[in-house]
């Protein structure tokens, strides 16, 4: 069962989603360089100021509004999920129990952020129903009940299980669904909650500098602090773990979704993420997966095709072209959508790795001395980035303490507070309670 433990980060408590610090740095507060400015580099970078640190974050890219060259967080689907994700491809005990823990850190900020009318404006995060659809009912599939429950214990809002669902969200009632259950989930608007942030850590006085780094980062470890006067490193590059962190496990996995118009007209307007699993019903990495991106774009996809690294999708591409039919098939208002003609298809590359999701020290010494590195890695996030990024930002700062002691590294380990979903999930009787559907 998910732990009931207090979230490593409270908003309002461990930081402030204004401009002005929670603490103040000083001459002697430690000074850390973030490589990398997705969403996981500039929530990190939030949290680190909160907490004092001087920050300078170092990329090559930031966000923009180029159709082509969105970075991977702007393109993202963005809508809070509790792992396993429908397109998460999570493989490793340690990653997935403590991706539970950081979920739900992510959660409660999030959510903190939409409760406040003029924060949600400004950020892009919203608070809207999340309808997942099965093929069977839940309880006769021992994963998905599991997961249920767990999501039920874990402290989200607005759970219920309920059939109605299918009818009330105009889902075909020839496709398959036969149970669903809902709950209240962050959904962002990723263009502008990636400016909101920008603005956000600038206001908090970190610094950026736009440059590549390519290398190994432990063999320019001690010539990196040297130049930009940095305690401590983190790298949050992504895709780039391959190369900065000296990682071959990392690898793409392709994305893509259509942005279609959702002003009511055509169809009627779909206020709620509405997600069936793929490997139920379809192909396990074509996805049907509808989001409210604002309140004019609905992303309808998906699809994750592993180590395809090339970004020559377009509308017509078969793929893209089965994407949307299976789409409108579960949603059969789609069939009359209308494609925004100024950014019809989004596509990006996830940045996954073999063993998913790494936040930990970095296990080898500086070369040639038997120091422990002050190097602390936060990638392979996948298409989770988001729905990750305060839980992992929260470890990521107790990570550099312990760096910056010069303590010595340890790896990763299994969060035993959150299920993996391979243990023991007690007697089908203990979750009675929460198996039932709402009353007809």
């Amino acid at each position: 069962m998910v732990s009931f433990n207090v979230p490593s980060l409270v908003m309002w408590r461990d930081l402030t989603p204004y401009p002005g610090r929670l603490l103040q740095s000083s001459a002697d507060s430690p000074h850390v360089l973030i490589v990398g400015a997705g969403v996981t580099g500039l929530v990190t970078a939030w949290v680190l100021l909160d907490k004092g640190y001087k920050v300078t974050i170092v990329s090559k890219d930031w966000a923009n509004f180029t159709p082509t060259n969105r970075l991977t967080a702007q393109i993202a689907g963005a809508l809070w999920e509790y792992p396993p994700a429908v397109c998460g491809a999570h493989t490793d005990r340690i990653s997935l129990s403590n991706s539970k823990r950081w979920c739900m850190t992510a959660y409660h900020a999030w959510d903190a952020i939409a409760s406040v009318p003029g924060l949600s404006r400004a950020s892009g995060v919203r608070m809207m129903p999340s309808d997942f659809f099965f093929p069977t009912p839940v309880e006769k599939d021992p994963a998905q009940f599991s997961k249920m429950a767990e999501i039920i214990s874990s402290g989200v809002k607005g759970f219920r299980q309920d059939t109605k669902l299918m009818e009330q969200r105009n889902v075909n009632p020839s496709y398959g669904a036969v149970d669903a259950y809902e709950l209240l989930a962050p959904i962002i608007d990723t263009d502008q909650a990636m400016m909101w942030l920008m603005s956000l850590v600038h206001g908090k006085g970190a610094t950026t500098v736009t440059e590549t780094i390519t290398g190994d980062l432990l063999d320019q470890e001690e010539s990196l602090r040297a130049r930009f006067g940095v305690d401590a490193i983190v790298n949050a590059t992504g895709l780039a773990g391959t190369e900065v962190a000296g990682d071959p496990s990392c690898y793409p996995i392709r994305g893509a979704l259509i942005r279609v118009i959702n002003d009511g007209k055509d169809f009627p307007k779909v206020e709620a993420a509405l997600t069936i699993t793929a490997d139920a019903v379809h192909d396990s990495n074509e996805i049907v997966f509808l989001v409210p991106r604002n309140d004019n774009i609905l992303l309808i996809g998906g699809i994750a095709q592993p180590h395809e690294s090339s970004l020559d999708l377009t509308l017509d591409t078969p793929i893209v072209k089965r994407m949307r039919k299976r789409c409108e098939a579960f949603l059969p208002g789609l069939k009359d959508a209308r494609v925004d003609s100024t950014y019809p298809l989004a596509q990006g590359l996830r940045p996954f790795r073999q063993k998913n999701v790494r936040v930990e020290r970095e296990l080898r010494n500086v070369p040639g001395t038997d120091k422990p590195s002050r190097i602390v890695h936060s990638y392979g996030q996948g298409g989770a980035g988001w729905s990750l990024s305060f839980g992992c930002a929260g470890d990521v700062a107790n990570l550099l303490e312990e760096a910056m002691s010069d303590l010595a590294p340890t790896p990763m380990e299994f969060d035993h507070s959150y299920s993996d979903g391979n243990e023991s999930h007690g007697t089908t009787s203990s979750f009675i309670s929460v198996s039932m559907k709402t009353p007809e």
